[in-house]
């Protein structure tokens, strides 16, 4: 599914609330609080957009139980903001956001965050790899370098860790302190026991490596990094960490331990759908919002 910015959705707001219905409801409105589906459309211009559930009497609109409830930024900068995310490879910051839309910071930074969660939304279910399938593990660190800051004292480093599929999806995490103890739950969670593991020589996957139907290293600190014929390798995770990087440097420049996770979805959600259009992905987005309300306080309060 092809689609620019030029496109109606993105400029009128009618338009933009029949794209949103349609996505939502496919012609059929339910209610969000009782599930009926015996609603009905209000009238007038103070209750336009509007239903009422003639089950449990509560009134709803398309906003309602997703991350757009209790927004008051129009529809058609909401469609074009998820556009615009979807499409940018490395990421537009909150800024970018602010002057493209013509909205406030402190409204584009919320816009953004509420997005990422709905990517989060999005994301596939179900672990990684299975038999005969191999998956790669591997971390890294956000930050800059000490050597970098003239006079203020080094900015903390932030793990991530990834297990990226051979040829298929990525799952990306922060993790405040990587050890052995806290990576465990994350692969025993999220990669299929039947998988073989693929590893760097880092000792904290050496216990948890004996969990896996198989489990191969490779020793980059002696300048070995494919074996096994070119199977066996962690090139894989280390381009995913490339893109992340990106747009770490050439985009946000700084990403907050609070909201580290979610940026984490956001770079996840663009690999995995990397085979998709522009427009096929953000209407990923728009579905993924659903049932995943975001307020101020989740986003200034919760850790990732």
């Amino acid at each position: 599914m092809a689609q620019s910015i030029t496109d109606p959705i993105f400029h009128d707001e009618a338009k933009a609330l029949a794209h949103i219905e349609a996505s939502r409801w496919a012609g059929e409105p339910s209610c969000p609080h009782c599930g009926s589906l015996n609603v009905r459309k209000m009238g007038g211009k103070t209750q336009a957009g509007m239903f009422l559930c003639n089950d449990c009497r509560d009134k709803f609109t398309v906003r309602t139980g997703t991350v757009m409830e209790r927004s008051h930024v129009p529809l058609h900068k909401w469609l074009l903001a998820t556009h615009l995310m979807a499409a940018s490879k490395k990421g537009m910051s909150a800024k970018q956001m602010e002057r493209m839309l013509g909205v406030t910071y402190k409204t584009a930074w919320f816009l953004c965050h509420r997005i990422r969660e709905a990517m989060d939304g999005a994301a596939p279910q179900g672990p990684l790899g299975g038999p005969g399938e191999i998956v790669e593990a591997d971390e890294t660190y956000v930050g800059g370098k000490a050597k970098n800051r003239a006079y203020r004292a080094p900015a903390p480093k932030k793990p991530v860790v990834a297990l990226v599929h051979h040829t298929g999806n990525v799952r990306s995490f922060h993790v405040a302190n990587v050890t052995a103890k806290n990576v465990r739950p994350l692969l025993v969670t999220h990669v299929d026991r039947a998988s073989h593991l693929i590893t760097d020589e880092s000792p904290i996957y050496t216990r948890v490596g004996r969990e896996f139907v198989a489990h191969s290293t490779v020793n980059h600190s002696t300048g070995q990094y494919v074996t096994g014929g070119g199977l066996k390798h962690t090139n894989t995770v280390e381009g995913f960490f490339s893109i992340f990087k990106r747009g770490v440097i050439g985009t946000y420049h700084h990403m907050s331990e609070a909201h580290l996770g979610r940026y984490c979805a956001e770079f996840d959600l663009r690999y995995n759908t990397r085979a998709m259009t522009d427009g096929e992905r953000a209407a990923l987005i728009l579905k993924g919002g659903e049932g995943r309300r975001l307020t101020y306080r989740r986003t200034d309060k919760i850790a990732a």
